[in-house]
Formats: structure tokens, C-alpha cells, sequence
């Protein structure tokens, strides 16, 4: 099997769960704000201070801004393709924001601001100001939508690294320069489909010539 990044499953999965009309990151985040404590019981100093796993990192403070951002959505009435729409950005990537999973701009602040009014210009700020730390709990594997759809990656792996291989040579889709898009579709017996876009740079592995290495070997 091939390595997923959950939490972007995560944020694929919330979009795709919106766009169904199921709104379930708010108990996401709400999920997580119930494991502060069970945090604190396990990791009492570590998480006293606020911080989980991360010195630099308070994942109490990224889960609070979370449900508070969420919040802020759910108050506008506005779905992820309505956000994604204001902001510029593809429906999967507006959720990565709001979950913490993304870095936002200056540029695009001032818009996710309009776009969410009642969204704290602190939080706002402090999106702006800090990195997110792209990481995922593993219990979320246990949730049956992400667990389905990171089945359907790695039981394709080895399919899609065939045909990749087979179109683009030797190399990688990146996920970085990346984007994703989730939305749906009507089958040919009425019913609704789900449709996910990956498209991601290819990045070719190098045949490492000795004359293009640049940085001095490690040796006297």
C-alpha cells in the first residue's frame, strides 16, 4: 500500500459530507475538543501548557479556533462551494483552512473574513501569522467515510502508480503543488455519486549524477 495523508483525506471527506448536505465537521471539531481532557489525564505536562505533541504547537488552541471557525460558517449559511467560490480557492482547500490543515494568505484573509463575518479577527489573524502542523489523530481512521475513501487509495495504489508510471515515467504525483476538488454526480439510475479530482504536478526522480550535486560530500 502507499502512504495518504490523512488529514487531507479529512477535509475531502468534510467537503464531500457538506456537499451531501451532511455537516458533520462541526462534531469533528466538537469530537476533538472532547479529547482535552483526556489529553490532560495522559499527558498532564505536556498538555497543561496548552501544547500536545508539538512544542511549538497547541492543539487545544488550533482544535477551539476550529469549532469557532466552523461556527462562524454555519452562521453564514454558506456551504464549502460558496466559501471555495468567495475565496478563490477549491471547495477541499477552504475546509483544509478552517480545519487548520492550510496556511492562509494574506490576500485571501481579508476575503475569508467578508465571507465569514463573525469570524474573530483574531482567529483570522492567526491563521495568517502561523504555520499549521499537517498532521492527523489516528483515531480518525475509525470514522467510516475517511476510512472508506483512504480503502480506496490504497486498494488502487498500486493501479494508479502503474498508470502514472506508464504516462509520466518514473516519478511522483506531488501533493504540494496540488489541488483537489470534491463534488457529485447523478448515475444512470437517479442516484447521487461522488466525485473526487487529484491533480498534482509530477515530479520525476532524478538519477543522482555526482557532477550536479552540489552540496560536498561528507568526507575529509
Amino acid at each position: 500500500s502507499y502512504p495518504v495523508h490523512l488529514a487531507f483525506i479529512r477535509s475531502i471527506t468534510t467537503t464531500m459530507l457538506s456537499r451531501c448536505a451532511i455537516n458533520a465537521a462541526p462534531r469533528a471539531a466538537t469530537a476533538l475538543l472532547g479529547q482535552r481532557q483526556a489529553l490532560r489525564t495522559l499527558l498532564p505536562a505536556v498538555t497543561r501548557s496548552g501544547h500536545c505533541c508539538y512544542s511549538s504547537i497547541s492543539a487545544v488552541d488550533v482544535a477551539e479556533r476550529t469549532k469557532r471557525l466552523l461556527d462562524a460558517k454555519s452562521r453564514s449559511g454558506l456551504t464549502y462551494d460558496d466559501l471555495a467560490a468567495k475565496l478563490g480557492v477549491t471547495n477541499t482547500y477552504a475546509a483544509q483552512l478552517l480545519l487548520g490543515q492550510a496556511k492562509l494568505t494574506e490576500g485571501t484573509a481579508a476575503k475569508l473574513q467578508e465571507a465569514l463575518p463573525t469570524a474573530s479577527a483574531d482567529d483570522i489573524r492567526g491563521m495568517v501569522s502561523s504555520f499549521p502542523m499537517r498532521s492527523f489523530d489516528e483515531e480518525i481512521l475509525k470514522e467510516p467515510n475517511v476510512y472508506r475513501t483512504y480503502e480506496a487509495i490504497t486498494h488502487y495504489g498500486e493501479a494508479i502508480k502503474s498508470i502514472i508510471n506508464e504516462q509520466c515515467g518514473d516519478g511522483i504525483m506531488s501533493a504540494i503543488d496540488f489541488y483537489c476538488d470534491v463534488g457529485t454526480t447523478t448515475g444512470k439510475h437517479g442516484e447521487k455519486r461522488v466525485v473526487i479530482t487529484f491533480n498534482g504536478k509530477f515530479l520525476p526522480h532524478i538519477e543522482q549524477k555526482a557532477e550536479d550535486n552540489s552540496a560536498k560530500g561528507p568526507r575529509d
